[in-house]
This record gives structure tokens, C-alpha cells and sequence, in this order.
């Protein structure tokens, strides 16, 4: 049977059928594979095992080109997916391989950006299966949000860094340190970035710092005392679970609380 676009972009985004998840969470687990030989890559290896991670990015990033020519193929309007957030980002996650057999310096950087691949999934209950309320969700994109963050600043001051700086900046630990220290504002200055560009990402990483971190750690906070402040009452229309202490109406539905705390 021939696959149509229909069905195609419908197994892209379907979490309900047995192939749409195998699909969706392959996906998940390939952008979380490869990020983990991004790091791996950082440390000393033997040859034969640096051949083998090469080899599995490599077919990973096969598949993340096929996965990207389906869903523009597949899309009603291919001019708006081009230019889309979520395709520019697939982009990001395989321009890197094609482009850097051409020998573009720093081209490399982007594929650091490949985890960010992981938002498009970030609101799927497949991916968080125990989150079921909105704040749990909210809470959960704050923190991956915060992780992306230090994890992309960390790969990108390693990759600009190490060749230049190799006894400070040997693996990806050594940059996650930099990174943290940095963005937190606290400057032990004990690492210290020696290129241009290594100086402007830190530069980037000190504003990022002052300016989203709080905001995020902030709404995290906000996020934490509200559910504290919130007690487990079912809702029967919409089946919402937690409400504010003294709340009579569903937030959601509208729906009349019935609770042992009402009088």
C-alpha cells in the first residue's frame, strides 16, 4: 500500500496508534542518543570506539534527513514549514554533517542545537506519561528549558574552546563547569575562555544569566508555591486534579467542586 502525505504527516504527529509512537518516541530516543555522543566524543577513546560512535551519528543523521524531506513532502504548505520553528531547528540538527564536509569553520557548533529537537515532544504525555496537570507541564518546560541552556553554552564553549585551550577545556565537563559557574554569575576564575569567539560566548552566557535564568528559576518558584497552596480535588468534568484550597468552580470547566473542605 502506498503511504500517502496524508497519513504520513498523520503518523508524524499521532501518539495514539502503535506506529505513530513508535515513530515519535524513535525520534526522542535518536536526539537523546546522539547528544550523548556529542559528550562521549569530548573524552579520550579508543579508535575503534570513536569509529563506532561516528558511524551510529552518522545513520542517525541519515535518518534525521529522511525524517526532515517526509514532513516538508508531507506538509500542506511547504513554504510556511521551511520557514517554520520546528523545521528550522530539524535543519539545525542535520546542516552541521552536509555542510562540514565542505570544511565551513565552526559549522560543527550547530549540531549542539540538536537537543532542541526534544520541544516539539515537550507537551506529548508520551514522552512525560505522569504529568497530567498544567503546571506539572509548565514545570517541566521550565526545567528543559534551563537544561538546554546549559547544555548548548556548554558544547559551544567546548567546541570553540578546546582546540584552542585544550588543557583548560579537555572534555565537556570542563565546560558544563565553565558554563554554570559563568551563568550563575559567581566568576571563581579559574577557567578562563582564550579566542574571540569563546570570549563573545561568554559575554552571551553573563547576560543570559542576569537576564533568563532568574526569570526562569522565578517562574519555577512561582510554579512550586502554587502547588503547594493547592489541594487534590478531582474535578467530574474535566478530571483536573489539583485546585486552590478554597476554589468551588473547576478553573478549567467550570465545574461545581465537591470536596470534604467545604462547608
Amino acid at each position: 500500500m502506498l503511504i500517502s502525505r496524508e497519513n504520513t504527516a498523520f503518523y508524524f504527529k499521532d501518539l495514539e496508534t502503535s506506529l505513530g509512537k513508535a515513530i515519535n518516541i524513535t525520534i526522542v530516543i535518536l536526539v537523546m542518543l546522539s547528544s550523548g555522543i556529542f559528550v562521549a566524543q569530548t573524552y579520550q577513546l579508543p579508535e575503534s570506539v570513536r569509529l563506532i560512535f561516528n558511524i551510529i551519528d552518522t545513520l542517525i543523521v541519515s535518518i534525521f534527513a529522511i525524517e526532515y524531506l517526509l514532513r516538508l513532502w508531507s506538509a500542506e504548505n511547504r513554504i510556511r514549514y521551511i520557514f517554520s520553528f520546528y523545521s528550522i531547528i530539524d535543519l539545525i540538527a542535520i546542516l552541521p554533517f552536509f555542510i562540514g564536509t565542505i570544511d565551513i569553520r565552526y559549522i560543527r557548533l550547530l549540531r549542539w542545537f540538536r537537543i532542541l529537537r526534544l520541544i516539539r515532544y515537550l507537551d506529548r504525555k508520551f514522552l512525560f506519561g505522569q504529568i497530567s496537570t498544567e503546571d506539572g507541564a509548565i514545570f517541566t518546560r521550565i526545567l528543559f528549558t534551563l537544561f538546554a541552556i546549559i547544555f548548548i553554552y556548554s558544547g559551544l564553549i567546548y567546541q570553540v574552546e578546546h582546540p584552542a585551550n585544550p588543557q583548560v577545556f579537555s572534555t565537556f565537563v570542563d565546560a558544563l563547569y565553565f558554563c554554570i559557574v559563568t551563568m550563575t554569575t559567581v566568576g571563581f576564575g579559574d577557567v578562563t575562555p582564550v579566542s574571540q569567539i569563546g570570549r563573545l560566548l561568554t559575554v552571551l552566557m553573563i547576560l543570559t544569566g542576569i537576564a533568563l535564568i532568574p526569570w526562569q528559576v522565578g517562574d519555577l518558584i512561582k510554579r512550586i508555591i502554587k502547588t503547594t497552596n493547592q489541594v487534590k480535588t478531582i474535578c467530574s468534568g474535566c478530571g483536573l486534579e489539583l485546585h486552590d484550597e478554597n476554589a468551588k468552580f473547576c478553573k478549567i470547566c467550570g465545574t461545581k467542586l465537591l470536596s470534604n473542605h467545604f462547608n
